[in-house]
């Protein structure tokens, strides 16, 4: 599997190595040793499935006394996906990274706690499966308004998104008090 870096420190894209033949495709979407040595390291506890139609925006989410690492895969479709660093004293604090993922390109995104995550369904229906390295706790869900302009995120958008009543509702980063943010620490 090829790992690389994307503009926010610990946000990585993956490529799974693909064998394919005339039957199909075979790939490893996730291997404990293998993810390891790529730095992802700690056991993913719950995985998920979402499905949605096209011009859904999910997010922007983030848990903060029970963060959830997460290890995203599109299994049918295709999103536009983004973290954004909202750990309160880091160097890029506010900044954003987005990338496609699809069916198709079989990339994941792996985002780290201390980052809000979303994403933006760009196909007529996607499924994404996620893994999460803690439980959901809905006592501990925060969130930021994906339209932030301080953050300022080019979402692809194709038309107003749909939103949850829930998501259309948070704040601007600017606007969230420091003790709902996750802390930097330099590790």
């Amino acid at each position: 599997m090829k790992v690389s870096e994307t503009g926010l420190p610990g946000v990585l894209l993956i490529e799974p190595r693909v064998f394919g033949d005339q039957r199909g495709v075979f790939l490893e979407t996730y291997h404990r040793e293998k993810y390891a040595r790529a730095g992802i390291a700690k056991p993913f506890v719950q995985d998920n499935h979402s499905h949605s139609s096209k011009g859904v925006l999910r997010g922007l989410h983030y848990q903060l006394k029970q963060p959830q690492e997460k290890l995203l895969y599109v299994v049918t479709g295709e999103i536009f996906d983004v973290a954004v660093d909202i750990r309160h004293g880091s160097p890029t604090f506010g900044k954003w990274v987005g990338v496609t993922l699809s069916a198709e390109n079989r990339r994941q995104l792996y985002v780290p706690g201390g980052f809000a995550h979303g994403f933006y369904v760009l196909s007529e229906q996607a499924d994404v499966t996620y893994k999460c390295t803690d439980l959901y706790a809905p006592g501990d869900e925060y969130g930021i308004i994906w339209s932030d302009p301080e953050v300022n995120i080019e979402w692809p958008l194709q038309g107003a998104p749909l939103l949850s009543e829930k998501d259309a509702m948070y704040p601007r980063l600017a606007d969230v008090p420091v003790q709902h943010l996750p802390r930097y620490s330099e590790r």
